[in-house]
């Protein structure tokens, strides 16, 4: 269940994790590209510099990221998942970025880079999937491979934010309290608030954190409908599991007659946070 183990949630990779399989990450991806690129835009990436997208998924950000540091700058990038950084270096190589991109299988708490070796590291949706003590080796890490001087930004869902109408305003809010009140993925998504926090106890200097409120109003997008539908789906199955209000019903077919999200006036909403530190000149 979804208070004690993230894995049982659909879309999963060969990772085990729910929602990285390529196809719901693409089309979260396309469903909020224009804010997920605010935000990247917000994280200091100049040209030429060397990037490291910690956690690249299938690769949606390496475009941006490549127009960013220009022919003059480098991306690495690392995923957990082997068949997402195959298919992230499949489409590195057909959209012929202008800059040299390396794209490895490894896990953001062993990275295979030497110390002192990125400008700047971006990872996106990523942190979700890790608990207290991954995070901070994960941070730890970070630190490690960006120099002194260097930017570490995370990009993460906050899942205070995520509501749908027409409902009970209150149905995504209770659902997030009852299953965060365990250890698990529900907490790690009610966590991302507190991630200028986490950056601090890393060590990271001049920390700075941002909140960006992601809104869909009917009509949705078609990238909109089949991710949110497909996430409320799963989300309905944990809840009605956990014995919450029945209203559930309603989101638990992507394709049910009278689908919330299929009404005029059908939104949803999720969070957004970005959190950015400076790598300070001496090491604890």
């Amino acid at each position: 269940m979804l208070t004690k183990d993230h894995k049982n949630w659909g879309y999963t990779s060969s990772t085990g994790l729910g929602f990285t399989h390529h196809t719901i990450v693409d089309t979260h991806f396309r469903a909020c590209e224009e804010p997920y690129l605010h935000l990247l835009g917000q994280a200091g990436i100049r040209v030429g510099q060397h990037v490291l997208d910690a956690g690249c998924g299938t690769g949606d950000f390496l475009p941006h990221l490549a127009a960013l540091v220009g022919d003059q700058g480098r991306i690495s990038a690392v995923d957990l998942a082997e068949e997402n950084a195959a298919l992230a270096a499949d489409r590195a190589k057909a959209w012929r970025l202008p800059c040299p991109t390396d794209i490895r299988t490894a896990s953001l708490l062993n990275l295979p880079y030497p110390d002192n070796t990125f400008d700047i590291a971006w990872c996106a949706n990523t942190v979700q999937y890790l608990d207290d003590h991954e995070l901070a080796a994960a941070l730890t890490e970070l630190r490690r491979v960006v120099r002194p001087g260097g930017t570490i930004a995370i990009k993460d869902l906050d899942a205070h934010l995520i509501t749908a109408r027409p409902a009970d305003p209150y149905l995504f809010v209770d659902f997030f309290r009852t299953a965060g009140a365990q250890p698990g993925y529900a907490r790690q998504l009610l966590r991302t608030r507190e991630l200028y926090r986490h950056l601090k106890r890393a060590h990271l200097t001049d920390v700075r954190q941002q909140t960006l409120l992601i809104e869909h109003h009917a009509p949705l997008t078609p990238a909109a409908q089949d991710f949110y539908k497909a996430a409320c789906a799963q989300l309905a199955g944990q809840a009605l599991a956990l014995g919450l209000s029945g209203a559930w019903q309603r989101f638990a077919d992507p394709a049910g007659f009278a689908h919330p999200l299929d009404d005029p006036d059908g939104y949803i909403s999720e969070g957004n946070v970005l959190a950015v530190g400076t790598v300070p000149a001496t090491r604890p």
